[in-house]
């Protein structure tokens, strides 16, 4: 059985009640709940923090072990060197994700410190990028 992971960096514990237009109304409990039964036969964990340090550790800790890694470092995205190089350090591939389309909103959104380490990028299809990135790894 496949291993994945989705890490979820800060804020996207507010999915559901944060900025609806962009990120929808669904909770991700709610539509991790929808995923998990669509591939029942792929074992897929979740973490989520608000901390920098946090998402860096879990990287390391799963780096080695996991068939794939999906990572929305939200903001950090455009700010965390230290991200990108802990995705630089491990074995385990990741795909970056977004819920928004970056190139379409402010202009510090439309750099990544993740894109240069990772397998691939999806963004812009809202949770269905989530989707996506599984069947990158199928």
């Amino acid at each position: 059985m496949k291993k994945l992971i989705i890490i979820n960096g800060p804020n996207l514990n507010l999915l559901g009640k944060r900025e609806p237009a962009i990120y929808g109304s669904l909770s991700f409990t709610e539509f991790l709940e929808e995923v998990k039964g669509k591939y029942s036969n792929i074992q897929i964990d979740y973490f989520q923090s608000n901390i920098e340090g946090e998402l860096i550790d879990k990287l390391h800790e799963v780096g080695f072990s996991y068939d794939g890694i999906i990572l929305n470092a939200a903001a950090y995205t455009h700010t965390s060197v230290g991200i990108g190089d802990a995705i630089k350090g491990i074995e385990t591939p990741v795909v970056e994700v977004h819920i928004s389309n970056t190139f379409g909103r402010e202009e510090f959104r439309h750099h990544s410190y993740i894109s240069p380490n990772a397998k691939g990028v999806i963004l812009g299809f809202g949770l269905q990028s989530y989707e996506l990135a599984i069947q990158s790894f199928i």
